[in-house]
């Protein structure tokens, strides 16, 4: 497999996949207007990962406004992240956050209740100092 690169756009997140670091980060807002298109590639390489290495894999998000069919897709990706993790994989997923926007981390904490895997959910301080997001 290969690395994995989406550039962002107005509605959908920047998405990149480091094959050799085990690395899957996503960054932005993710309202696309057709969610299983763009997330199909994102789903593929995680597959991809999780059936031709033994290495951990890590989720990094930086997700500020997902709407309902993205949910669901994010849904199905904690699902197979879940399901590795049964079977003994190392998964882990750092959703990072604004710590102005309550609501990311509402949604971030209702995703991880029902996960068993690794779930960080992290202040991200020097965004705020950045004025980022």
């Amino acid at each position: 497999m290969t690395d994995l690169s989406i550039p962002s756009s107005q509605s959908t997140p920047a998405v990149e996949g480091v094959w050799e670091q085990g690395l899957l980060r996503m960054e932005g807002d993710s309202y696309p207007e057709n969610s299983f298109d763009f997330f199909s590639p994102v789903i593929l390489w995680i597959e991809g990962f999780l059936t031709r290495t033994q290495r951990p894999l890590t989720l990094e998000l930086r997700l500020i406004y997902m709407n309902t069919s993205s949910v669901k897709a994010m849904m199905d990706i904690f699902d197979m992240l879940e399901e590795a993790h049964r079977e003994g994989r190392q998964v882990r997923v750092r959703w990072r956050y604004d710590p102005r926007n309550e609501r990311v981390v509402e949604m971030a904490e209702d995703f991880r209740e029902d996960c068993t895997f690794a779930f960080d959910i992290e202040a991200d301080e020097a965004d705020e100092a950045r004025g980022a997001y």
